[in-house]
């Protein structure tokens, strides 16, 4: 349940509207009509987002504003104005609020910030746990589960890195949890209590993308016709994460380059430098090395954001933390669903320890959220699981090419092991779904053409959770392979 805080003289019309839009028992939505009873209120309810009015009858909502962030800087503040020229309102955007609407409301607008706003506040205030095995029970936000080697040293690089101030690269491919380790970082670092935003680089337009971070001036574009103030200065004092930033744009690079740099930058249209102070977080599942060496990434930046780097290993390379994990979203996703499963059967986990997860933590989440909804009783069984297979679109879930060079690249460190098999495993999941699907699924021919035994065949692909069925087809072998 989201709980709103309306600060506003408007005893009708405006607590109507934002009542009629978040109703119970789905939001909380209380209404005070002086600055001085919100700030008592705020310290008490201690609510997911304010709307705050600028026109107040004892003090100034700027005024307010200002109290609201001593308060606590991370709850977003939403303003309400009428007036037209929004100079206030951008005054309050630099100061910190994360957005302002104009009366009277548009209602589909006041939905989409407020509920923007609820994410982000969730973001700051709901903990990522960093632990071995966290409570199932523990209701305060995401965790961070392994005990692998690999998952060992992330924790480590979280605690080392915590309470600095330089740049942060996490790597690792899509739905490992990068955003999770952003997210503990900032947690338990020294701007914990200050505001934290995430933005996805590749969501963005690129047009739209340079006045999101830096702001723009009036008239400096074609529909440019207000002053923007972009989050690099609205988060100043916090921590900004730039999710993907592999898909950043290069004329941009150079701007965040130079504001990492001098901590300064100019709006879009603008010529006044404003100063800032931004802890920032990077995110990519992109080995951007051999982007920059590709001339797609600055190497200038990359060297800036790599000063410490933190990767996160893939699911299928962390061993026995998959029943860790197996275990711990059952139970929390049964918990969230009302239903009753609280154990997982051998037969399923070694089902689900046989695929080799190209989506990471987000699929097996979805997997096992499918499982649940199809179950019946306590105990999660085989049958339960929805297929699984792999497919040649699920090997890069960003749709390119698999490049084996950078594969291995990401993984040449002081603590890597097991490198050939790994990279053998992961060329077996890009050859041998090819060349089954060249001999339409007959594995005497596939064997023959890779040169290997049938029975090898078959042990590498139940290894690499390929499920064998049998096929009315006249085949020497009549053994196929289920393939997308």
């Amino acid at each position: 349940m989201a709980t709103l805080l309306l600060i506003d003289d408007d005893e009708d019309l405006l607590p109507d509207q934002v009542a009629h839009v978040f109703p119970a028992p789905a939001h909380r939505v209380e209404v005070v009509h002086t600055g001085a009873e919100g700030l008592r209120r705020v310290a008490d309810l201690r609510p997911d987002v304010i709307l705050l009015d600028l026109l107040l009858p004892d003090q100034s909502g700027l005024e307010v504003l200002s109290r609201l962030r001593q308060i606590d800087a991370r709850i977003p503040v939403i303003l309400v104005t009428v007036a037209r020229s929004t100079e206030s309102a951008i005054e309050a955007m630099r100061k910190g609020a994360y957005d302002y609407l104009l009366k009277p409301l548009d209602l589909q607008k006041l939905n989409q910030v407020v509920g923007e706003a609820v994410k982000v506040a969730q973001l700051m205030l709901k903990q990522a746990v960093v632990g071995e095995t966290p409570s199932v029970d523990d209701r305060t936000g995401e965790a961070i589960i392994g005990t692998c080697p690999a998952m060992q040293e992330v924790y480590k690089a979280i605690g080392r890195v915590a309470d600095q101030s330089f740049p942060v690269l996490v790597t690792g491919e899509s739905g490992t949890g990068k955003e999770l380790v952003a997210r503990a970082i900032y947690q338990h670092g020294l701007r914990s209590k200050a505001p934290f935003l995430a933005l996805n680089c590749a969501a963005i337009p690129e047009a739209l993308l340079e006045s999101e971070l830096f702001g723009h001036e009036k008239g400096s574009f074609t529909g440019a016709d207000r002053r923007r103030i972009g989050k690099f200065e609205q988060v100043t004092g916090g921590t900004l994460l730039l999710d993907e930033i592999g898909d950043m744009p290069l004329s941009l690079q150079a701007k965040v380059l130079r504001l990492l740099q001098e901590q300064s930058f100019e709006r879009v249209g603008g010529s006044e430098t404003i100063r800032t102070d931004v802890r920032l977080i990077a995110a990519t599942h992109r080995d951007l090395k051999a982007q920059a060496d590709d001339g797609k990434f600055r190497l200038d930046l990359y060297y800036r954001l790599g000063v410490f780097t933190i990767h996160l290993p893939p699911l299928r390379d962390r061993g026995d933390d998959l029943a860790l994990l197996v275990r711990f979203y059952t139970q929390r996703v049964s918990r969230e669903l009302g239903r009753e499963v609280r154990e997982v059967s051998p037969e399923t986990l070694e089902r689900l320890r046989g695929y080799s997860w190209p989506g990471n933590l987000r699929e097996l989440q979805s997997v096992l959220k499918q499982a649940i909804l199809r179950s019946h009783g306590p105990v999660l069984l085989p049958d339960f699981l929805p297929m699984l297979s792999a497919s040649l679109a699920a090997i890069d879930p960003a749709g390119e090419r698999f490049d084996l060079e950078a594969f291995i690249r990401q993984r040449l460190a002081p603590d890597s092991r097991d490198l050939y098999k790994v990279t053998l495993r992961e060329l077996d999941r890009i050859l041998l779904p090819l060349v089954l699907d060249f001999t339409c699924g007959n594995q005497a021919r596939a064997a023959l053409l890779l040169g290997i035994a049938r029975q090898t065949l078959r042990a590498k692909l139940r290894d690499l959770g390929l499920h064998v069925a049998h096929s009315l087809e006249l085949d020497e072998d009549r053994d196929q392979v289920d393939l997308p």
